[in-house]
């Protein structure tokens, strides 16, 4: 696909996606949905790219859905619910695919990320932003209500007090507030923010394997909904046991014996474990 509202370009076996519609400070569309979903699909297929960073272009990161458009119907999908039985929001299908993403995702919140700018931010792993960052769940003073599935994952990232109190004052925040919460893991100089993203990413490419942390990302967020820690014991103990046997695990532990750099040659596209996707499954045991 050639992307005309995202720039997506692999260096290093870090992919980076950015948002390229500095004009309406990176606004939100249909066409956007679609080139991110696309995006997240090569970075997946391509056992080149171990480490995804999504940013934006310009002093904006995401300023949300773009309303310039068609004004107050922007959110009335009647007109398409009269030929087809559901609408299903595009910004919850790109957070669906970012959360089915087997490689890590690290977001560098470059500038305002208000509406979907935020919540598709957070099914990214780790969210770095800029000192000059502003964020806002600002739905109820749109006359909406949450999406891209942010009434799941928001209160997971954040707790649900927090929640609670972005999404009901609909408030902006500045990027201060979203580190005393949690939101983001760090604030960096404008200038220093893709630096210290790529580094994290750089951390994991040189240094992991890399159906361990395809694996890992996936046990750390499915657990989230799991009622009793026995759930993850059984995972777990699966995981140990493919992992334990693997190529893998013997080149890690033999580089650390041998004090080098570990040589994994393992990948996601060929050699993911039997029981993976293991949530598909029609019984757990």
């Amino acid at each position: 696909m050639e992307y005309s509202e995202i720039d997506y370009a692999v260096d290093d076996r870090v992919a980076t996606i950015t948002l390229d519609r500095p004009d309406r400070l990176n606004a939100f569309t249909y066409q956007m949905h679609v080139e991110l979903i696309d995006a997240f699909d090569r970075a997946d297929d391509d056992d080149a790219v171990r480490a995804v960073v999504v940013t934006g272009r310009g002093r904006g990161f995401c300023a949300g859905a773009d309303l310039g458009a068609a004004g107050g119907s922007t959110f009335d999908h009647t007109e398409l619910l009269a030929t087809q039985k559901q609408h299903r929001d595009e910004g919850g299908l790109v957070s669906l695919r970012i959360f089915e993403c087997t490689k890590p995702v690290l977001a560098a919140i470059n500038g305002p990320a208000v509406g979907v700018g935020v919540t598709m931010t957070l099914p990214m792993d780790i969210r770095l932003a800029s000192d000059v960052a502003r964020f806002g769940f600002v739905f109820a003073r749109r006359g909406l209500v949450p999406e891209a599935a942010s009434s799941w994952f928001l209160p997971r990232v954040v707790g649900v007090n927090r929640a609670a109190e972005w999404t009901y004052t609909g408030r902006v925040f500045p990027a201060q507030e979203a580190l005393d919460a949690g939101l983001v893991r760090s604030v960096h100089p404008a200038d220093e923010l893709l630096p210290a993203t790529y580094a994290i990413a750089r951390e994991i490419a040189d240094n992991t394997s890399a159906v361990s942390v395809a694996l890992t990302r996936q046990m750390l967020w499915r657990m989230l909904g799991e009622p009793h820690p026995m759930a993850a014991h059984r995972l777990d103990s699966r995981g140990i046991d493919y992992m334990g046997a693997s190529a893998d695990a013997r080149e890690g532990v033999t580089s650390f014996l041998e004090k080098r750099p570990a040589a994994f040659t393992m990948r996601p596209s060929r050699d993911m474990p039997d029981y993976y996707p293991w949530w598909e499954e029609p019984e757990f045991s």
